[in-house]
């Protein structure tokens, strides 16, 4: 039988077996989301549930069983891989901003029961969902046997590798500290206890790392932390290490995560406070039933875990030093192999680019999956050439290369647009404007209480004038060997009240993409701190420090539409980055960066 066709059988029979679980729970349709009972970006094997069910791959989607039909939902950056994944025999695909309650209605009657999993749902969703379904007269059911978990005979077994100790000194605080002032912030907000349930705040609160999670050095667990300091992790057993009591300090109780329904259960009477849109239904749901009152809230852990404290922002400045050097071998790798006319596909120049860092002692892993993305692939923002055939670099081209690393002082994520050959004056002026933005925001000096929503136009005003845009936000935050995609701050359109504070780590990454021509993206992180020029202001004023050392390719500048105040950041930048770098390269690599950041605009 050819693969497709095996393929196309597999899933059939796991939806049957799926609809008979469906069947004997009374539902007529069943909701599977790609997230997991942590709602975390990234799930281990054994919680790849969308995946098992329906061979797509990508990051975000759900699908909806019938008793005889199917429906996957995807956002954009999926419409293309979804229908090379997800078989169409088996499949109808649908958009993420389709309606769900509606698709439902016109495909079931009046008092039908929609499973879903409670574990796998924010409460806010099926509070939502729950709403949208009323006018049709459809019912919300939450099922306590998942019908996935049930038809999975081969299941891949939970990670089960002992946890890690983050030291404190690289922390900047013991988890007993932070746990206190953690406690403190759940008090002001009105709680007797905060439910936990994002693994890197509770990686951050007991000073822990751990490998379930591929690109998260996380644990995976829920945690109850009580306003005085207290806590409980709830935990596979497995995982826990000789030395861990002692370096978690007094306060803290491990559990097994069996346990977890018996402690929510014996709330009855205190404040929970929980975030409605981050933690799973099922914890909340089981704490109200209980007879606890929820309050909704934002994870008191967020930000102070944002907002880094000395010893973590100079562990993240460490890791962007050698992680510099990393990138700029890369770069110099890729000058010297084009210049001499070998081409890569994109697959060659990811793994290229993977080595480099290896070189490293301190690597440890990836913070994503690298997007190397040639010619008009990189149209996509978020192509993965890990979801087909890796294209080969075409000469004459730009070339988008976004990556990110993990080291045991901090997470990096850089993305870099190189000429390859001979460019157009369009892609340099296209280039330049999103170089003219990244400046603007790198530049911006804003007051206290300054959200990234109210940057993020800097980063556009360039774009827009010109007729222009992007459809992906500006900045996200970063974590401290953690998440390489932190909340809760951002920089985008999007609504955002949360403030900036000192010590955050944001990306500052706008970007340009042509349909099936080519993409452009120009990011470093940058970290926010007082504005020493302004100290004594009237107001307190903040600016961004640039983390990311790695050269900008002034091949695809065009300097007739660069104000001087702009080419001089350009030269003070590859100024600041030769003297980082220098020390670190030598040969043709250091003769390289030596050419890279030649002053422009002279």
């Amino acid at each position: 039988m050819p693969q497709q066709a095996t393929k196309t059988a597999e899933i059939q029979a796991r939806l049957t077996a799926v609809r008979a679980h469906m069947a004997s729970a009374g539902v007529a349709a069943y909701i599977q989301p790609r997230a997991d009972e942590y709602l975390g970006e990234y799930v281990p094997a054994c919680n790849e549930r969308l995946l098992w069910l329906s061979g797509y791959t990508g990051s975000a989607g759900f699908v909806v069983v019938l008793a005889d039909s199917a429906g996957i939902f995807v956002d954009g950056r999926y419409t293309i891989q979804v229908r090379s994944q997800a078989p169409a025999e088996c499949y109808s695909y649908h958009s993420m901003s389709d309606s769900l309650a509606e698709w439902l209605a016109e495909r079931l009657p009046a008092g039908a029961k929609i499973g879903y999993d409670p574990r796998l749902h924010t409460l806010a969703w099926a509070q939502t969902t729950e709403k949208a379904l009323k006018p049709a007269r459809l019912t919300l059911a939450p099922l306590a046997t998942n019908p996935v978990d049930a038809s999975w005979a081969d299941r891949p077994a939970a990670p089960a590798t002992p946890l890690r100790l983050f030291p404190h000194s690289s922390a900047g605080a013991t988890s007993t500290e932070k746990r206190k002032r953690v406690g403190g912030l759940i008090t002001k907000a009105g709680a007797d206890v905060a439910l936990i349930t994002a693994c890197d705040s509770i990686a951050w609160l007991l000073n822990i790392r751990g490998d379930d999670i591929p690109y998260l050095p996380v644990v995976l667990g829920t945690a109850l932390l009580y306003a005085d300091g207290q806590m409980t992790f709830f935990v596979d057993p497995a995982k826990r290490i000789d030395s861990l009591a002692e370096h978690v300090g007094e306060g803290v109780r491990f559990e097994p995560e069996t346990a977890l329904e018996g402690a929510l259960a014996k709330l009855g009477g205190q404040r929970l406070l929980a975030d409605p849109a981050e933690s799973n239904a099922w914890c909340q749901q089981q704490a109200q039933q209980a007879g606890a009152e929820l309050i909704a809230g934002m994870d008191p852990v967020a930000l102070p875990k944002a907002a880094k404290n000395a010893a973590e922002l100079e562990g993240i400045r460490q890791a962007h030093l050698r992680d510099g050097a990393a990138v700029c071998r890369f770069l110099a790798w890729l000058d010297r192999e084009v210049a001499a006319g070998r081409f890569y596909d994109e697959g060659q120049l990811a793994d290229k680019l993977l080595w480099f860092r290896q070189q490293l002692p301190e690597f440890l892993d990836l913070s994503f999956d690298t997007i190397s993305a040639a010619g008009g692939n990189a149209a996509m923002c978020h192509y993965n050439h890990m979801n087909g055939t890796p294209a080969m670099l075409p000469n004459n081209s730009i070339y988008l290369v976004d990556s990110g690393a993990q080291y045991p002082d901090g997470t990096t994520d850089i993305t870099r647009t190189v000429a390859i050959g001979q460019v157009t004056d369009d892609m340099r002026r296209m280039v330049t404007l999103v170089l003219k933005g990244h400046i603007a925001l790198d530049q911006a000096r804003f007051p206290k209480g300054t959200s990234g929503h109210q940057l993020d136009v800097l980063a556009r005003q360039y774009l827009w004038a010109a007729g222009f845009d992007f459809d992906h936000g500006t900045g996200h935050g970063v974590g401290h060997y953690l998440s390489v995609h932190e909340g809760p701050q951002r920089i985008s359109k999007g609504p955002n009240a949360v403030a900036l504070l000192p010590g955050m780590v944001c990306s500052n990454e706008p970007g340009y993409y042509r349909d099936h021509a080519f993409g452009i993206r120009l990011e470093n992180l940058v970290a926010v701190r007082p504005c020493e020029a302004l100290a004594g202001a009237e107001r307190e004023i903040y600016e961004f420090e640039a983390l990311t050392l790695v050269p900008m390719d002034t091949r695809l500048m065009d300097t007739s539409l660069m104000s001087r105040a702009e080419i001089d950041w350009v030269n003070r930048y590859h100024r600041r980055v030769f003297d980082a770098m220098a020390p670190q390269l030598e040969g043709e690599d250091l003769h390289w960066l030596t050419q890279a950041t030649q002053p422009i605009g002279a």
